[in-house]
């Protein structure tokens, strides 16, 4: 028999006879690794221990204590051990297919009668049954024929059309749990106590078509996760909790903030209050890129899709774009515009007005554009993805050799920027050319080659984020990391030779010859609805004073105090306080529950004490202590916290 070479990761080769599996070298290995291995990686392919392998290969043993492949057995596992439990409980149900997902797995059924939430625990019961078990996983390749008629025999009809849309040089491999069986690519585990008993939980049952086409049969949903550890699971179910706790959606409902609705899928009816924390994030953005050096334009919503064929957007981007056709007087055909997606464009148009010279550079231009992505229903969600939204936009119009001092100078815009809105975390990522792109190689070259180049001057050595640039060039990625660890993509930096080149953008050089600039495009926030979502998670509703939208309510213990309540008010809006007075015929108790659900950061409650003294109750929002204080006292207090973090003396 033929032999072959295999190299572990120590550099170390061992000589076997072809058609050897990883379990037989974890055995070689050591007795202790054979009984802790669970799966192989074999020139850098994750291998099931069962595989034979039949070439020299590099090799590497995995046990519970490799974390990726580890989790990826666990779910696989689980997936096909819910099936089984599923159809031994109900038998008559057909089985289509079980991913591993992010944090676990999902399995879709065709059953009768639709699951109920209190299937789940008789699932889960079933399952750890059959952990329990330990029965071995075994595996074989079967010819298309053969596996086809198993599954026309067992009146799997999801099965075989699979099989059917297999191309015919894939092999089929057949899995078995002990006596259930299912069409899988592998790998898995050796045996289903392999498997943490106490380390899953299905989560949610939901609707999904079958091959996601609304023309075929609905199918019913399970969703599980699983980890490699009861310790993780919990960790992960209290982060959920958390999560949940702090959903900008829910807690908009509560604040009073925002609502969406059908008749506007995508887009955000923002009340008062929303408005409130929108406009002042806008003013406090508007004033620092004023202090940054940006002048502020606006540009058209609907532009002729002229401009998107000659900026190359109609061609990469149009399926993201709203058409609207025009019946425009004396015009032969429908003039066919597009709301704008993005305004660089836009942006170029106005550099093109008049002529710019080299002293012009750096022209640094801001907009808060308003534009329009059309995003699949089911990618929705809340105001952080949406199909209306508003870019704190900016283009910067360069030499070559301004690019490092401009990519410096951004990345200290947006730090100071992050800090004052509460994130002192963020990474940094560097995305290059993607395979759908406009531009030369050779563009591409000397696009990356400056950001990166530029990066690395400021002393940042970025992550690197490989194929996920912009389509006419590679960008910075700035990536928050929120207060329970979830990290959210914000920023933008963006190295363009590809737009001025496109749409004839020039200035007159120091050499009297016309040059193209080097187009920057940035975004601080990146959309003011996301950020906004972002905020109100980060802090659970209790956003910073400044920002707050409802700053203070001033409540009174009896009626007798509702004059004073007002002068309180009035005092307060003096000094630039967002302040409301709360004067109705409810008990104190009541109306501080009603506005803490709210968020409101402070209620001050006055009664006949407050009314003779002047003062008034302090209750801040999350402490169960009051305090009384002088009005005069508060009112400077509550104005100083009033300002945002940039008018702060």
């Amino acid at each position: 028999m033929a032999q072959i070479a295999l190299t572990l990761p120590d550099q170390s080769v061992r000589n076997y006879d072809a058609g050897v599996t990883p379990a037989d070298v974890a055995a070689d290995i050591s007795k202790s690794l054979a009984k802790k291995a669970i799966s192989a990686t074999v020139n850098g392919a994750h291998w099931d221990l069962q595989w034979p392998i039949d070439a020299d290969a590099d090799i590497a043993i995995h046990t519970m204590q490799d974390e990726v492949q580890a989790n990826e057995l666990v779910r696989h596992d689980l997936a096909h051990i819910m099936a089984r439990a599923v159809q031994e409980i109900w038998p008559d149900t057909k089985v289509t297919i079980g991913p591993v997902i992010e944090n676990g797995w999902y399995y879709d059924f065709d059953r009768a009668e639709p699951f109920t939430p209190e299937d789940l625990g008789l699932i889960e019961k079933k399952m750890k049954e059959i952990i329990n078990l330990r029965d071995p996983v075994r595996t074989e390749i079967w010819p298309r024929e053969k596996a086809i008629k198993h599954y026309q025999d067992l009146n799997e009809p999801y099965k075989v059309e699979l099989i059917e849309a297999i191309p015919g040089d894939e092999p089929l491999r057949m899995y078995w749990h002990g006596d259930w069986q299912d069409l899988c690519r592998g790998p898995h585990l050796q045996h289903t106590g392999q498997v943490p008993a106490d380390a899953f939980r299905l989560m949610s049952i939901a609707g999904a078509y079958w091959r996601g086409d609304s023309n075929r049969a609905m199918l019913q949903r399970i969703y599980g996760v699983a980890f490699t550890g009861k310790e993780k699971l919990k960790a992960y179910l209290n982060f959920l909790e958390e999560a949940e706790k702090r959903d900008h959606r829910k807690l908009g409902r509560e604040m009073n903030l925002f609502h969406m609705q059908e008749e506007a899928p995508g887009q955000i009816f923002w009340h008062p209050n929303g408005w409130t924390v929108y406009t002042e994030l806008q003013d406090y953005m508007r004033r620092q890129q004023r202090k940054g050096g940006y002048v502020e334009v606006n540009t058209p919503q609907v532009v002729d899709r002229k401009l998107w064929e000659a900026s190359g957007h109609w061609d990469k981007y149009q399926e993201n774009m709203f058409i609207v056709e025009v019946d425009e007087e004396h015009a032969r055909e429908k003039a066919i515009n597009a709301l704008k997606p993005m305004n660089c464009p836009c942006h170029v148009q106005i550099f093109n007005q008049g002529i710019k010279s080299y002293r012009d550079l750096p022209l640094r231009m801001a907009e808060f554009g308003s534009c329009a992505r059309y995003e699949p229903s089911g990618a929705l969600h809340g105001i952080m993805r949406v199909r209306g939204f508003t870019q704190d936009d900016g283009h910067i119009f360069s030499t070559e050799e301004q690019i490092g001092e401009e990519c410096q100078r951004f990345i200290d815009f947006l730090s100071n920027i992050y800090r004052d809105l509460g994130f002192e975390k963020f990474d940094i990522l560097f995305s290059d050319r993607p395979e759908k792109r406009s531009g030369s190689d050779e563009v591409w070259d000397k696009a990356e080659s400056a950001l990166l180049e530029a990066t690395r001057a400021a002393g940042i050595e970025p992550i690197m984020n490989p194929g996920e640039g912009a389509f006419y060039g590679p960008k910075l990625e700035f990536s928050l990391t929120d207060a329970i660890g979830r990290v959210w993509q914000c920023g933008t930096f963006q190295v363009d030779f590809v737009l001025p080149e496109r749409l004839d953008a020039t200035y007159i050089g120091a050499d009297g010859a016309k040059h193209r600039p080097v187009m920057l495009h940035r975004a601080t926030l990146g959309s003011f609805e996301r950020f906004i979502g972002i905020l109100i998670e980060e802090h659970a509703g209790k956003l910073p004073f400044w920002l707050a939208p409802r700053q203070v309510v001033v409540a009174s213990i009896t009626s007798e105090a509702d004059d004073y309540v007002n002068e309180v008010v009035a005092a307060l809006k003096a000094k630039g306080v967002r302040a409301e007075a709360d004067t109705r015929n409810e008990k104190i108790n009541y109306k501080v529950r009603e506005h803490s659900l709210g968020k409101v950061p402070v209620i001050l409650a006055v009664g006949h004490r407050e009314v003779e003294e002047r003062t008034v109750s302090v209750r801040r929002l999350g402490e169960k202590q009051t305090s009384v204080q002088g009005l005069d006292a508060v009112t400077q207090e509550l104005a100083q916290a009033a300002l945002p973090p940039d008018m702060v003396q």
